[in-house]
């Protein structure tokens, strides 16, 4: 059996950090880099309806400092937050990302104008709340694919879900109607090294459906 070493590595050695060097910076090109990587992450018809936002100047995390809650910490000494949205109007680029499968030759202009029509009677048309729940469970894939990738470029993450997101989403100049915030990812170095974290066994937490059983530990 081959196995991947170095993404079991990363999956091993992931842990949440809640203090990071403050004088560690990453570059613009290397986040990208990053970003580019975990968008590699599966979506729903590929519609890719994550978005992000990445928050590193120190103006901007002042004004989200009492809106994190208890994740100041993580806020001020972080290289970066990187905020995970979902695009409730994703689907609205569905031409465009079919467009470019047919030019890079993986899929013919019928199948495109096929699953155009499809995305356009299922998706567009579907209630905002339909829209946003699709959104949000493609955001939260790419989220974890970036704290995995972050960890493989040698940075340490912390997944925030305690903060305050309207008024986030308010301070950042985010329109709320359309983008539903996701995950508030803290990025940068450790300043010391991360304890662990046990995890509920398999036989607790799986079961194998024969018909006669159930979910375990209800």
């Amino acid at each position: 059996m081959n196995k991947d070493i170095k993404l079991i590595d990363a999956i091993n050695n992931r842990h949440s950090v809640k203090e990071f060097d403050p004088n560690v910076k990453i570059s613009k090109e290397e986040m990208e880099e990053m970003l580019s990587l975990a968008t590699r992450a599966p979506s729903s018809i590929n519609l890719q309806p994550w978005r992000f936002v990445i928050v590193e100047a120190e103006e901007q995390k002042q004004q989200l400092d009492k809106l994190v809650r208890f994740n100041q910490t993580q806020l001020h000494t972080s290289s970066a937050m990187i905020l995970v949205l979902g695009d409730n109007n994703h689907a609205d680029k569905v031409e465009e990302i079919f467009s470019q499968n047919v030019t890079a030759g993986s899929m013919t202009e019928d199948i495109k104008n096929y699953y155009i029509q499809a995305v356009t009677e299922q998706i567009i048309k579907a209630p905002v709340e339909v829209r946003r729940q699709l959104a949000i469970s493609d955001a939260n894939l790419v989220a974890m694919q970036i704290m995995l990738v972050a960890k493989a470029y040698g940075y340490d993450t912390n997944p925030i879900g305690g903060y305050e997101r309207k008024e986030v989403m308010d301070v950042l100049n985010i329109d709320s109607e359309r983008y539903t915030p996701a995950m508030f990812i803290a990025i940068g170095k450790s300043v010391k090294e991360a304890h662990g974290s046990e995890r509920l066994p398999i036989k607790a937490i799986a079961s194998w459906n024969t018909g006669t059983n159930g979910v375990v530990g209800e």
